[in-house]
């Protein structure tokens, strides 16, 4: 018999789903509810008995709540929290039980150097070096950035400020992408920082970016192909096995452009850096 909230069409969410039927729950199936909502990547790492164990509730509570959810089986629930893991939210990392979350606390930085390590493998220095010459030569540096994103465009700007003349962050607070793309033209290097999870029409941007002449480089994390108009790629990785994911590569990979751009930018760039730190010594903005 299928629940009366049940629907094989439904594609929604795992999140989704559970939030839907929330209202309408018995106190233990909201409580195996509500707990999955903090929990959800625990359905996919454990079988119903572990599941109802975690929550004290009976593997037929377990049964029942897959069923109003819109899942044939546990299993098919079990797949589906497994995919939703790999492009979902990071709160799928999240772990009920304190041993599971060791790994995420220990001071070994192994998660660090295992993604730096595989970062710099997959990497051409001679990429590198090309950005670093193009950051130095192009008319106007674009650097765009949304969401996590937008962490790392604020840092390569506040370091290539430094060092060249006319560098920009797109978008800022309040602003359209369009008020700044509008404005890219041939001989402008657009830095397209696109994490996950990145922001729908990312595709789009990157082609519109395309279509203006720019010189186009690309930082993602591991899993995003590579434009097919991108001059250079760089993909980090960005593994955890907790919560959230691990950027350690990502802030390496900014360091080595700035480093690298500033060395190209040669006496020039460092009359201009010599000058920055005048004024601010004139004005006061340092103790």
């Amino acid at each position: 018999m299928k629940s009366e909230f049940q629907n094989p069409a439904d594609d929604a969410p795992f999140l989704t789903r559970v939030q839907r039927v929330l209202p309408q729950l018995s106190p233990a199936e909201r409580r195996l509810g509500e707990f999955l909502l903090d929990f959800p990547g625990e359905l996919g790492s454990y079988d119903a008995q572990e599941l109802a164990r975690l929550c004290d509730v009976s593997k037929a509570t377990v049964s029942r709540f897959i069923r109003k959810l819109g899942f044939a089986s546990y299993d098919q629930a079990k797949k589906a929290v497994r995919d939703e893991r790999q492009t979902g939210s990071r709160v799928f990392f999240a772990h009920a039980e304190p041993e599971a979350n060791a790994a995420a606390l220990a001071l070994d930085m192994r998660e660090d150097k295992d993604n730096l390590d595989w970062t710099f493998a997959n990497l051409d220095p001679s990429e590198l070096e090309a950005l670093a010459a193009a950051v130095v030569d192009s008319r106007k540096v674009w650097i765009s950035g949304q969401r996590i994103s937008q962490s790392f465009a604020h840092y390569i700007y506040w370091q290539l400020t430094k060092i060249v003349g006319e560098v920009a962050v797109f978008p800022q607070g309040g602003e359209t992408l369009g008020e700044h793309v509008a404005r890219i033209e041939e001989g402008d290097l657009v830095i397209a920082i696109t994490l996950r999870r990145r922001i729908a029409g990312t595709r789009q941007l990157l082609d519109t970016i395309a279509e203006s002449g720019a010189r186009l480089a690309l930082i993602s994390d591991e899993t995003m192909a590579r434009h097919p108009a991108a001059h250079w790629h760089f993909p980090c990785r960005i593994h955890s096995d907790g919560p959230q994911f691990n950027h350690a590569a990502v802030l390496a990979l900014c360091h080595q452009i700035v480093v690298r751009a500033t060395l190209k930018a040669g006496r020039t760039g460092r009359d201009r850096l010599r000058r920055v730190d005048a004024v601010n010594e004139k004005l006061a903005q340092y103790e």
